[in-house]
């Protein structure tokens, strides 16, 4: 996503509320006592208020922000004792969520508040010291005031792209999408699962006593999530068009049952596969066409179309729009389905159509139903913006979350790793269905 670098250059005061940015203003999360009750939950009690700072306890817990947050800047002063030790969990989920780790090392981004001078700590990684996000993307180090002091540090996280600048001065500026995950020394858990998290708590992650924080502030960034401002089909920056608005090309007609699926065509020949293509092209080139308007129309009556290339982690634009009770959705990775169909369709009300699209439909435990209803009417275009890491996917519709990071499961071969590469694909379901600003960018 397109990063809007000179957000560092935000002032940190704590009587200053705007940034020369757009007007970007910024919300108290912590000033005085009453801000605690108001903004805040969790341990409470492990961080007493003393003469206007917070103040962690021996066991002080975590605590968490009332608010989940997409795209933020975070501004906040601290001090240190000698050995002291704390975390800031970036988008953290609910303690309460069954599927994350609520120790946020392992289930969420921690940032680390480390005094980095302390003679215990001269054998830690890299990523362990003051700024790092821990187990993911070291911070530099060297610009931490004396024990003691206060610190200024300001945390900006937009997309994947975290920046932390401490004192005035940036001490990391990473993409988390592109930064392989690290195990811990301890016990050789993987850390950070929750770097693609589209939304979540920030939350204090007490690891030991006598860290000092004042002056909390918080303000959101407009996401990147909406369809892209550019004209229809041309891709954003950093993205490539998958459509072109006037012919196929990218595009491939998916293979007849039984070789759909991805773990039947695998040990195809290449010559039984060219031929499959073959009759698989000619019906896409039947029912698949363009519109004089430079849209993807399905006329309903042949098969899906895959595209060419195959795709392992990404992050895919499509705008689609589909007639009354339509029934649509999108394949990632050759695998069913981020769900498309007509919230109002009486004949799907059992399966849960009124709670709308972009969930991952053939999931049984996260991600099935969409977090919010986001669907425009029956006839407008819709939007989603999707991440796929891993096998982790987040989804946007119309720039409201509707997935938070989900396994997607594998339905064709159930209990097995799903592919770590396929094609996408637009779903036939018998009915017509219309796409556009199909862009794509391909992550590590």
């Amino acid at each position: 996503m397109k990063f809007l670098g000179f957000l560092v250059g935000v002032l940190f005061c704590a009587g200053c509320y705007s940034s020369p940015y757009s007007g970007l203003k910024y919300e108290p999360l912590f000033v005085n006592e009453a801000d605690l009750e108001k903004n805040w939950f969790g341990n409470l009690k492990g961080y007493p208020v003393v003469d206007g700072v917070l103040v962690s306890e021996k066991k002080s817990g975590n605590i968490y922000t009332k608010k989940s947050y997409q795209d933020y800047a975070l501004k906040f002063e601290f001090a240190v004792p000698p050995g002291g030790n704390n975390g800031i969990g970036l988008r953290t989920a609910h303690p309460s969520d069954k599927f994350v780790n609520r120790d946020v090392a392992y289930g969420s981004v921690e940032l680390q508040i480390l005094d980095d001078t302390h003679p215990g700590y001269k054998k830690l990684k890299p990523w362990q010291f003051h700024g790092s996000a821990y187990g993911l993307s070291a911070a530099k180090k060297g610009f931490l005031k004396p024990v003691g002091e206060w610190n200024s540090q300001e945390v900006i996280f937009k997309g994947n792209h975290l920046i932390v600048k401490l004192n005035g001065v940036v001490i990391q500026d990473s993409d988390l999408s592109m930064v392989e995950q690290k195990k811990s020394p301890y016990n050789k858990k993987m850390l950070g699962a929750g770097r693609n998290r589209g939304a979540g708590h920030i939350a204090f992650a007490g690891h030991g006593p006598n860290i000092k924080l004042r002056n909390i502030y918080i303000a959101e960034l407009e996401d990147d999530y909406t369809v892209p401002t550019t004209d229809d089909n041309v891709a954003p920056e950093g993205f490539t068009a998958l459509f072109n608005g006037k012919d196929l090309t990218n595009w491939k007609g998916l293979l007849l049952k039984p070789y759909d699926k991805p773990n039947k065509r695998r040990d195809l020949d290449v010559n039984k596969l060219a031929e499959l293509q073959k009759k698989a092209d000619e019906s896409m080139n039947k029912h698949w066409s363009i519109t004089k308007d430079g849209e993807l129309f399905f006329d309903g009556k042949g098969f899906s179309l895959a595209t060419e290339k195959e795709y392992g982690n990404f992050e895919f634009h499509v705008s689609w729009k589909i007639a009354q009770n339509s029934d649509s959705g999108i394949y990632l990775r050759g695998l069913p389905q981020v769900q498309i169909w007509d919230p109002s369709n009486p004949k799907v009300q059992k399966h849960g159509a009124a709670k709308g699209s972009g969930g991952l439909w053939n999931n049984k435990e996260q991600g099935r139903f969409p977090l919010v209803k986001a669907d425009k009417a029956v006839g407008e275009w819709n939007h989603f913006f999707i991440r796929m890491i891993g096998n982790k996917v987040t989804i946007w519709l119309n720039s409201e979350l509707v997935v938070n990071d989900a396994p997607l499961e594998n339905l064709w071969e159930k209990g097995k790793p799903i592919p770590t590469k396929e094609q996408i694909e637009l779903q036939c379901h018998g009915d017509p269905v219309w796409f556009k600003n199909i862009y794509i960018k391909e992550l590590p």
